[in-house]
């Protein structure tokens, strides 16, 4: 009877084992996905995250004229910060920057799109995840010379003056006056709006001509995309678009000599309140 119990012991532990080995196999994993079942989910999420990248982050945009040279060549791609906007972030004195055309900027520039509307069909694809510039984008780019408040002017052959105090601009191209042919001002810059100017002061119809329309030449901040902050294409371009020095200049910020007194006013009043009410 031991052999028997013995033997029918193993033939069961035989028989679970073998049922091991079944189970095991049923659950092996499932036979993987073909690569070109899955390419289509992979370039779709790509586009999407281009598309979250081009409207909240970074956007390319293309240079289109040489009103900016040499700081940027014609054909430059330059990437342009559009997350720091978003956060209240407004444009500073000395930055590049990319806006849309305030009105009456670009009326004689047509929009230059392609012949063949294969290559116009991509180039929109493209454009609209952010992996090209558009082709027809009424989008203009210049330094910030004056925020609002500021007072800025140029007589002569210059130079500019933000506040009273003189730029040194060495950025300005090179046998141009920092004035351009173009004396103005001085300009009271209102708030919410900037003074801009070009680089190339006599191939720039930036701020200086545009006085005669709304706005007197300045632009609104609200039509602001972003700063351009590093020229990425050509390889042979590639560099980064810093705030010149002379715009941390002491006291270049409009009202900038009277803060600390105000400041101390601001702080002083609670003061004396606060002493005034104990004598009492």
């Amino acid at each position: 009877m031991e052999d028997g119990d013995a033997l029918r012991a193993a033939e069961s532990d035989a028989a679970e084992e073998g049922d091991s080995e079944s189970s095991g196999r049923a659950k092996k994993a499932p036979k993987q996905r073909s690569f070109w079942k899955e390419l289509p989910i992979l370039v779709g999420i790509a586009l999407i995250l281009a598309l979250v990248i081009k409207t909240f982050f970074v956007q390319a945009f293309s240079i289109p004229s040489g009103s900016m040279e040499n700081t940027l060549q014609v054909g430059d791609r330059v990437l342009v910060d559009k997350l720091t906007p978003w956060f209240g972030s407004e444009p500073e004195r000395g930055e590049v920057v990319v806006f849309k055309d305030p009105g009456g900027w670009l009326n004689d520039e047509p929009a230059q799109r392609s012949s063949n509307s294969f290559v116009r069909g991509i180039q929109d694809v493209f454009s609209f995840i952010g992996l090209m510039p558009s082709s027809d984008e009424k989008d203009l780019i210049k330094r910030v010379i004056a925020v609002g408040g500021d007072t800025v002017e140029c007589q002569g052959s210059g130079p500019v003056k933000v506040n009273g105090l003189a730029l040194d601009e060495p950025y300005i191209f090179a046998g141009n006056t920092p004035c351009g042919e173009k004396p103005f001002g001085p300009v009271k810059v209102p708030d919410g709006r900037i003074w801009v100017m070009g680089d190339h002061r006599a191939n720039s119809l930036d701020s200086r001509y545009h006085m005669d329309q709304p706005g007197g030449g300045t632009v609104p901040v609200g039509n602001v995309v972003g700063r351009a902050f590093v020229v990425a294409w050509p390889i042979g371009d590639w560099a980064t678009l810093p705030v010149p020095d002379t715009f941390d200049q002491k006291g270049l910020a409009a009202g900038g000599p009277l803060a600390p007194p105000l400041a101390g006013a601001a702080l002083a009043a609670p003061a004396v309140w606060w002493v005034r009410k104990r004598r009492r």
